[in-house]
């Protein structure tokens, strides 16, 4: 699907310019307590003038005929860039953790790690941190989070690929 940068974009976000938009597709993951698993995903990334980017990601279990069954993993969040191709990233997911992630751009390519996971008293799992990859391949965005527990080291957690639409 063609994209054009919209004419109105803030100019600290051209370097996310990229990532604006609607992205579904189909992903798969992996957790030593219920090994491995696969997944419909969708992630939004829009401006509303101001020097970031408004994201909400939703990945969800599918029927047999692929359409969405039940909500898997949400979160939503802030993206800023900074003026030397680092960025900053504020995530909150309903399991019961805010992270920070921190981070470098390289044209259509960032990596992430945690700054700071919060979690609540409640939290479904006692996440400790991350690292992210996001990329634009042959039109498409790939994203890969690893994660690490307080059970478990950093290791492959999720991966996507979606196209624009």
């Amino acid at each position: 699907m063609p994209f054009q940068i919209p004419d109105d974009l803030n100019n600290a976000l051209m370097p996310l310019a990229w990532m604006i938009g609607h992205w579904e597709g189909e992903g798969h993951g992996t957790t030593p307590e219920d090994g491995d698993f696969d997944f419909g995903a969708q992630v939004d990334f829009a401006d509303n003038g101001g020097d970031y980017l408004h994201y909400v990601c939703q990945t969800f279990t599918k029927n047999p005929d692929g359409t969405p069954k039940a909500p898997l993993r949400m979160e939503a969040g802030f993206w800023r860039p900074g003026p030397d191709q680092t960025i900053d990233v504020v995530m909150a997911a309903p399991e019961g953790w805010a992270e920070v992630w921190t981070g470098t751009i390289d044209g259509a390519r960032i990596e992430l790690v945690t700054d700071a996971v919060m979690t609540t008293e409640n939290a479904d799992l006692p996440y400790t941190g991350g690292q992210r990859l996001y990329g634009q391949v042959q039109g498409d965005l790939l994203w890969t989070f690893d994660r690490a527990t307080a059970e478990t080291p950093l290791q492959p957690y999720m991966w996507a690929r979606m196209a624009r639409s």
